[in-house]
């Protein structure tokens, strides 16, 4: 019952409590464009292109994972 309501509790609180995130985009675009020197914005689109990766690398690790374990449960049989 403890377990069940602890599970409900986390729900919740990533389901509706946000915090607020104040969006930087247009602070990059003033500075990149302000910027003669070339290797600020290349760094940025790099930090950028990591940012969006690193969920899709993690995902899949997991979904790996799970196939891997899957696969020997499978076999044992």
């Amino acid at each position: 019952m403890i377990n069940s309501r602890r599970k409900l509790l986390v729900i919740f609180l990533v389901l509706f409590v946000s915090l607020n995130a104040e969006g930087q985009c247009a602070m990059c675009r003033a500075v990149l464009e302000s910027g003669e020197d070339q290797s600020t914005a290349e760094g940025i689109n790099n930090g950028i292109i990591y940012l969006m990766a690193i969920p899709y690398v993690l995902i899949g690790g997991i979904l790996f994972y799970i196939y891997k374990t899957y696969s020997k449960k499978t076999k044992a049989n």
